[in-house]
Order: C-alpha cells, then structure tokens, then sequence
C-alpha cells in the first residue's frame, strides 16, 4: 500500500479570507516503511502571511519571494500523490487549503485525486480521549524526539508525523493476527465439539462367528490351553 504523510504550511487559517499555502511537505510511505521519496516545495503566496502565521512557521515574504507560485507545482503535485492514501493531522485543514488551490486553478481538487484520506488528529482523539493530542505532544507520548523542531516546518512535520502514525498503528497487524488466530481456534473448537456421525455396527453371520471359534479352538489347542481370546 502507497501512503503519504503529508503536511502544509500557510498564510493564515482560512483560505476564504485568501489566505493561501506556503510550503507543502510529503513523505512516502510504502508497505510501512518509508522510501525516501519524499515532495517538498515553497511557494510565493502572492501575499505576506498574517503576523501570528508568521510566528509559527518564520516564512518571511521575502524568502518566498522568488519560490514558484502553486499553478507551478500543481502538476507535479498532483502526479506524486495520485492515487495514494493520504494521513494528515487535522486534515480538514490541510485539505481545505489544497482543494481551495486547486479551485481557483479550475483543476479537479486534490480530494478527488486521491483514495483516502486518514486524520491522524482524530484517530488520536479516538485511542487517547480527553488528552492533548498536538502532534508535540503525540511525539512526547510516543517517545519520538522533536527536539530539533524549533518552528513549524511541513517536510519536518510529516517525518515526525509518519513516525507518530505508525507508533500509533503499530498494534493494528498483530490484532488482526490475534483475531485470525481466534477465528482459526474457534473454528477448530467448532470442528471438535461437531456430534459424531452415528456409527454404524454389522454384527457377524452365523457362518463368520463358527469360523470364529474354529480358529480360536485351533488356537487352544496350538497353546496347550485356553487362548486369551477365550479367557
């Protein structure tokens, strides 16, 4: 299975108010192991990011400057993720953000492109209820460092958000081990307790029963005695 771990960063918070994205980061997963081919790319927003935004990611308007605008990555964008099974914390946002992209190019949006999506914020919301569910706090609950996580970044996050997701899935394979094996002994279980099919006797004719003895009188007689048959 194609996974990608992906991540953005932004201008602000909502793309109705034109907010736009700045840098977009995936890292693939395949079978649950990651491949190295990896997508990251920084993009002139055309716009300065609102100053709290700015706080959180430190992409200045000038670094982003001379970056490609979205209508320029779109294409290759598109080509590494089609088809996979996206896994994005709080994808609502993310995903939001992209589809509203790839609308005012009058593409096709990025939902529509791939198979599936998996929030991992809600997969956490789900296993870990009523505990801080960040993904600065999944790292700490998972043992992941992120010390070097000074600002928000969208390739850093998705390395650090791909090994948060599968700490977090690591049980599912050996559930469904557990179950087939439950599955496998209940089946046996039912094999066992089964009734027995009704055994049917023949009794020995008359002519099978003298023969019977004749042999076992022979038997006597080649003894000296009485065989144990006729004990």
């Amino acid at each position: 299975m194609r996974q990608i771990v992906l991540d953005t960063e932004t201008t602000g918070l909502n793309p109705r108010n034109g907010d736009r994205v700045i840098e977009i980061g995936c890292v693939e997963l395949i079978d649950r192991k990651l491949t190295g081919n990896n997508f990251h790319e920084y993009i002139n927003p055309e716009r300065d990011s609102d100053p709290r935004a700015l706080e959180v990611h430190g992409l200045t308007t000038e670094f982003l400057s001379d970056k490609p605008k979205f209508a320029e990555v779109a294409g290759r964008l598109s080509e590494y993720l089609q088809g996979a099974e996206l896994i994005i914390h709080n994808a609502s946002f993310d995903m939001g953000f992209l589809d509203a992209e790839y609308e005012k190019l009058n593409l096709p949006t990025l939902t529509s492109q791939v198979s599936n999506v998996i929030d991992t914020l809600a997969t956490a919301k789900e296993i870990h209820p009523g505990k801080r569910n960040s993904l600065d706090a999944l790292c700490d609950r998972y043992g992941i460092s992120n010390s070097h996580r000074v600002l928000h970044g969208a390739l850093l996050d998705s390395e650090l958000l791909a090994d948060v997701y599968l700490a977090m899935s690591r049980g599912q394979n050996s559930f469904l081990i557990e179950e087939e094996e439950s599955s496998n002994s209940s089946a046996a279980s039912t094999n066992i307790d089964q009734p027995i099919a009704s055994v049917i006797v023949l009794s020995a004719t008359e002519q099978e029963l003298d023969a019977h003895g004749q042999l076992l009188s022979g038997l006597d007689k080649a003894v000296r005695g009485t065989c144990i048959w006729n004990s």
